[in-house]
């Protein structure tokens, strides 16, 4: 029996049964097919698949999420490949899509995220598992915002490397989750993750708190210290990338984080 399903791009996949190899190119999307209880349909993952982290010892890597190791992904022998509009290059996924068949999700909101939740449910014939962790992400979601409605709005900054100095613009799932916690990011005018001046940031925003992203770059003290000279010392901090940029389950998890980020303040 065929099965048919369309991705986040609007792609129409086709299946011959529910997928049981499956290979993830997008760590969130790793994490969860783990919490929907797919760990051992699980083949291949990327190397910057971390959670859970027995997975790195247990799988194959077959590359990172912008360079593949192809020959390996062929030899695992997919029944499907999951990619993300962002994570992955277009080419990446037309290499792909000559082993098997490829998922793509595009995630820009919380909705977005339920979607595609929703979507693996019925591909891989998880459907009771996705809607628990979608029902949960949806309460949590609910108490947050009732958590933030009275607090104060602050003007940010949200840093994601160094050499250039590259931060989270609009039309990003960072820039969702900012706007959720009450954070008016003064490059929300800029698309998706424009490079900038620091010696500009005043004239561009001011912004009140710099937050400095754990990942994918590894800021350290000097780094905040430069920012805070440029800017009219803001506040700078250290904040958990994952739970800004991770879709899929850890959402589940993310509000409790953006509730003792918000105590700090």
């Amino acid at each position: 029996m065929i099965m048919e399903i369309q991705d986040q791009m609007k792609r129409v996949v086709s299946f011959k049964g529910p997928p049981k190899r499956i290979i993830s190119l997008v760590p969130s999307q790793t994490e969860l097919l783990y919490d929907l209880g797919l760990e051992d349909s699980i083949v291949g993952i990327t190397k910057f698949c971390v959670h859970p982290y027995h997975l790195k010892s247990t799988k194959t890597i077959v590359g990172g999420t912008k360079a593949i190791k192809i020959e390996k992904i062929k030899a695992l022998n997919p029944d499907v490949i999951l990619c993300n509009k962002e994570e992955n290059t277009k080419e990446i996924v037309e290499a792909c899509e000559d082993i098997a068949p490829v998922h793509v999700s595009d995630i820009f909101t919380i909705e977005d995220s339920l979607e595609l939740i929703s979507q693996y449910g019925m591909l891989f014939n998880k459907r009771t598992e996705a809607n628990k962790i979608s029902d949960k992400i949806r309460f949590n979601l609910k108490d947050f915002e009732t958590f933030i409605k009275d607090k104060p709005v602050f003007k940010v900054a949200y840093f994601i490397w160094r050499k250039p100095w590259i931060v989270a613009g609009n039309s990003t799932f960072i820039n969702h989750l900012l706007e959720l916690n009450g954070f008016d990011n003064i490059y929300s005018n800029l698309e998706r993750y424009p490079e900038v001046e620091l010696k500009k940031i005043r004239l561009e925003g001011d912004p009140e708190l710099v937050l400095l992203s754990s990942e994918p770059y590894p800021f350290k003290d000097e780094h905040a210290f430069e920012i805070g000279r440029a800017s009219h010392h803001a506040k700078t901090i250290y904040v958990d990338g994952e739970y800004f940029s991770w879709y899929g389950s850890r959402l589940a998890k993310a509000f409790d984080y953006f509730k003792a980020l918000r105590n700090r303040l």
